[in-house]
């Protein structure tokens, strides 16, 4: 029998973002040793934290919201999608002509968990007011027919983005698209974080990876995929109606992939925020796997 007789199952994210952190596992050399110790299974960011809960994957690329509902759960270290400042993936997308303070329905991303915590901080904290909050799918137009502003992150943030002079032009109604990372920095000087590795602790056994192995596996592959951005870039665009240089662009200017000490302390501050406006009931212990 192999040594990893059982294959630890890993939800992942099927946007551009995550894409450094997925190289050794979708690219020769590595990938088909790395897939006799994993199974990867693609999802949106809040089904990455259902599936972690449900126990149906044992590791996920879950939204920071999420894990204060995961007491099981430890955070794989020094790897994240977050950003420093401008992000161009999480956009409040408005109509209104008094901006924020005039916004009073927002219909928000139901792939978003973390970003969603983040809007209700904004408005809640900074912006003062109180808006009413809708779940919708990510289609900025059917957003914008039952509310006057959408937030939209990943890959629809990024397309509504590049297409805002379009829009514009077709429709002759301008849109304010506010980068919230952005809007964070600003305000509190610190990145913004919006998912980690997480892995059920209780998923670990003598035929599985061990969490040293696993540490090293996914620090490898976020390494490897830094190296291999350019590769990525045109992977990606043919995926989506956005050029190389603008995917290059993207991931090496707006996403950061390290969870280090700064982007720790902007996770404390989103969670104190988050309990303190009613985005989540309480503030997690971050637990990291040792190995």
């Amino acid at each position: 029998m192999s040594q990893f007789s059982k294959k630890l199952i890993i939800a992942a994210i099927d946007f551009a973002n995550p894409a450094p952190l997925m190289w050794d596992f979708e690219h020769p050399p590595l990938r088909d040793d790395l897939l006799k110790r994993y199974e990867i299974h693609l999802s949106m960011p809040s089904e990455c934290a259902h599936r972690l809960q449900a126990g149906t994957a044992d590791i996920g690329l879950v939204p920071v919201a999420a894990y204060a509902a995961m007491p099981g759960a430890a955070i794989v270290p020094r790897c994240a999608i977050a950003s420093v400042d401008h992000v161009q993936s999480i956009l409040l997308v408005m109509r209104h002509r008094d901006g924020v303070r005039g916004v009073k329905r927002v219909a928000l991303d139901t792939a978003s968990l973390t970003s969603a915590a983040y809007t209700r901080i904004f408005f809640s904290k900074l912006w003062k007011t109180s808006p009413e909050f809708v779940p919708h799918a990510p289609n900025l137009e059917a957003m914008l027919r039952v509310a006057d502003a959408a937030l939209l992150i990943g890959d629809p943030a990024l397309l509504a983005l590049k297409g805002s002079e379009a829009r514009e032009a077709r429709t002759g109604e301008r849109l304010d698209y506010l980068d919230l990372a952005h809007e964070w920095r600003a305000w509190t000087g610190t990145p913004w974080v919006s998912a980690f590795w997480a892995v059920r602790e209780a998923a670990f056994g003598p035929d599985t990876v061990t969490r040293a192995q696993l540490i090293e596996d996914f620090e490898r592959s976020r390494d490897h995929g830094l190296a291999h951005i350019d590769d990525l870039a045109r992977e990606w665009s043919a995926r989506m109606p956005l050029s190389a240089e603008e995917l290059r662009a993207y991931l090496i200017n707006n996403i950061y992939y390290v969870l280090d000490d700064a982007c720790l302390e902007g996770l404390d501050l989103f969670y104190r925020y988050a309990v303190e406006c009613g985005a989540l009931p309480s503030i997690p212990k971050l637990r990291f796997l040792e190995g």
